[in-house]
């Protein structure tokens, strides 16, 4: 099986090539550039070095959020090319992909994503068994409820983007729990890639693919809170 994976949904934009469950490709690119002018590049250059062709994929996956705005990259980029090759793609959760990167840990993985505004992008993952077994859904709260939400008899590992701006508070309220260390924060593409390979039933045709949003988009956002305003006057 030949899955190709793309995540813009964060800082650190990356894509995989899986063939046959292994990870044959895989480039990430933290250098803060803007990720629609790295993403196709990267993608060309992971396959071109897998020597993999658009015709021999049998799934292209996309980090569908939460995240910020390259989220909308991502699924552009996998949907064009999933129609454009009349091939199924899969629509995969950011923070369970995250949880990957504690697979096997006898714990509850808490992947957090900075939301901005006071909030962070949280769920929990029970990870004894393997792949990500969900705890909490996926939700944009604060931080503090999100930690009032987690079970108090389980061993606790928080991992994301999230962790730059929040770690201190963690270590602060849950003195305790585990704080990833930088090698195992970040999302990458291989682990979605992964999640779609145990999960073929949940491929899809490109038109169904879409963002997944805890929240409105910040332009809309901003253009429902002028028009709230002006309705004032």
């Amino acid at each position: 099986m030949r899955i190709v994976g793309i995540d813009a949904s964060g800082p650190v934009a990356s894509c995989a090539v899986l063939i046959d469950g292994e990870v044959v490709q895989l480039i990430a690119m933290n250098q803060g550039l803007t990720h629609s002018e790295t993403i196709m590049p990267a993608l060309d250059a992971c396959m071109s070095a897998a020597g993999l062709r658009c015709d021999q994929v049998d799934c292209f996956v996309s980090v569908a959020g939460p995240g910020s705005t390259g989220v909308r990259i991502g699924v552009c980029a996998v949907k064009g090319l999933a129609h454009a090759w009349n091939k199924p793609c899969a629509r995969i959760d950011a923070l369970e992909a995250l949880a990957m990167n504690y697979q096997g840990f006898d714990g509850i993985a808490c992947p957090i994503l900075d939301a901005r505004r006071g909030q962070v992008y949280c769920a929990a993952f029970d990870m004894k068994d393997g792949l990500p077994v969900r705890v909490l859904e996926d939700a944009a709260i604060d931080l503090t409820e999100f930690l009032g939400k987690l079970p108090g008899d389980r061993r606790l590992v928080f991992l994301g983007d999230g962790l730059r701006v929040h770690a201190a508070k963690i270590r602060e309220i849950l003195p305790k729990a585990l704080i990833a260390p930088a090698n195992l924060r970040q999302l990458r593409a291989d682990a979605a890639c992964l999640l779609a390979e145990a999960h073929p039933e949940e491929w899809m045709e490109a038109r169904k693919l879409t963002p997944i949003y805890l929240r409105l988009p910040q332009a809309e956002r901003e253009r429902n809170q002028r028009l709230a305003a002006n309705a004032q006057k």
